[in-house]
């Protein structure tokens, strides 16, 4: 997969970028909206892409993507995962340092197409938990609708969510 927009590329993990990834993942947001994707070491963040990189060319998932500026620089992710019942999830993360510019909009939206054309599909799910409000805008920015708020399994524990789903 290679997708460019005007400021961003989305391609395929490499190992060579298991620092940036290990760097984007310990800011405060990944860890209190996202802590199984805090990698605390290099080798761990390795281990993980390594993993990855194997998924690639199926459809079982979950294939995730890296997110780079055009010069290069990695600024975090975009993913589709299974979930129940054949549905994929979309997820997406931008390291803090690059957030509040709209690249995780841009990178969803760019990714959308190709991926649920890979997949065969044409309704991906969106969740989020309610306080995570950047996160609510991005997929409402991308064309999701919102479909449900309430309690509901987040990272394994009961919170209170918003679900999603983009039509394609």
């Amino acid at each position: 997969m290679k997708i460019k927009t005007e400021r961003l590329e989305i391609k395929e993990f490499s190992r060579d970028m298991a620092m940036a990834v290990h760097r984007n993942s310990l800011d405060d947001d990944t860890r209190r909206f996202l802590p199984d994707e805090v990698f605390e070491t290099v080798e761990d963040a390795e281990e993980t892409i390594d993993f990855l990189m194997s998924q690639y060319g199926g459809t079982d998932g979950p294939l995730v993507y890296p997110v780079l500026l055009r010069d290069g620089t990695n600024i975090g992710y975009v993913q589709a995962v299974p979930i129940e019942d054949g549905d994929w999830e979309i997820g997406y993360h931008i390291g803090k340092a690059y957030t509040c510019k709209g690249y995780a909009t841009e990178a969803v939206k760019a990714f959308l197409p190709v991926i649920m054309s890979d997949l065969g599909i044409s309704r991906m799910s969106g969740i989020c938990v309610t306080e995570n409000a950047a996160s609510c805008k991005v997929l409402e920015k991308a064309g999701f609708t919102l479909v449900y708020e309430g309690i509901g399994c987040y990272q394994g524990e009961e919170r209170e969510i918003h679900k999603y789903v983009f039509e394609y």
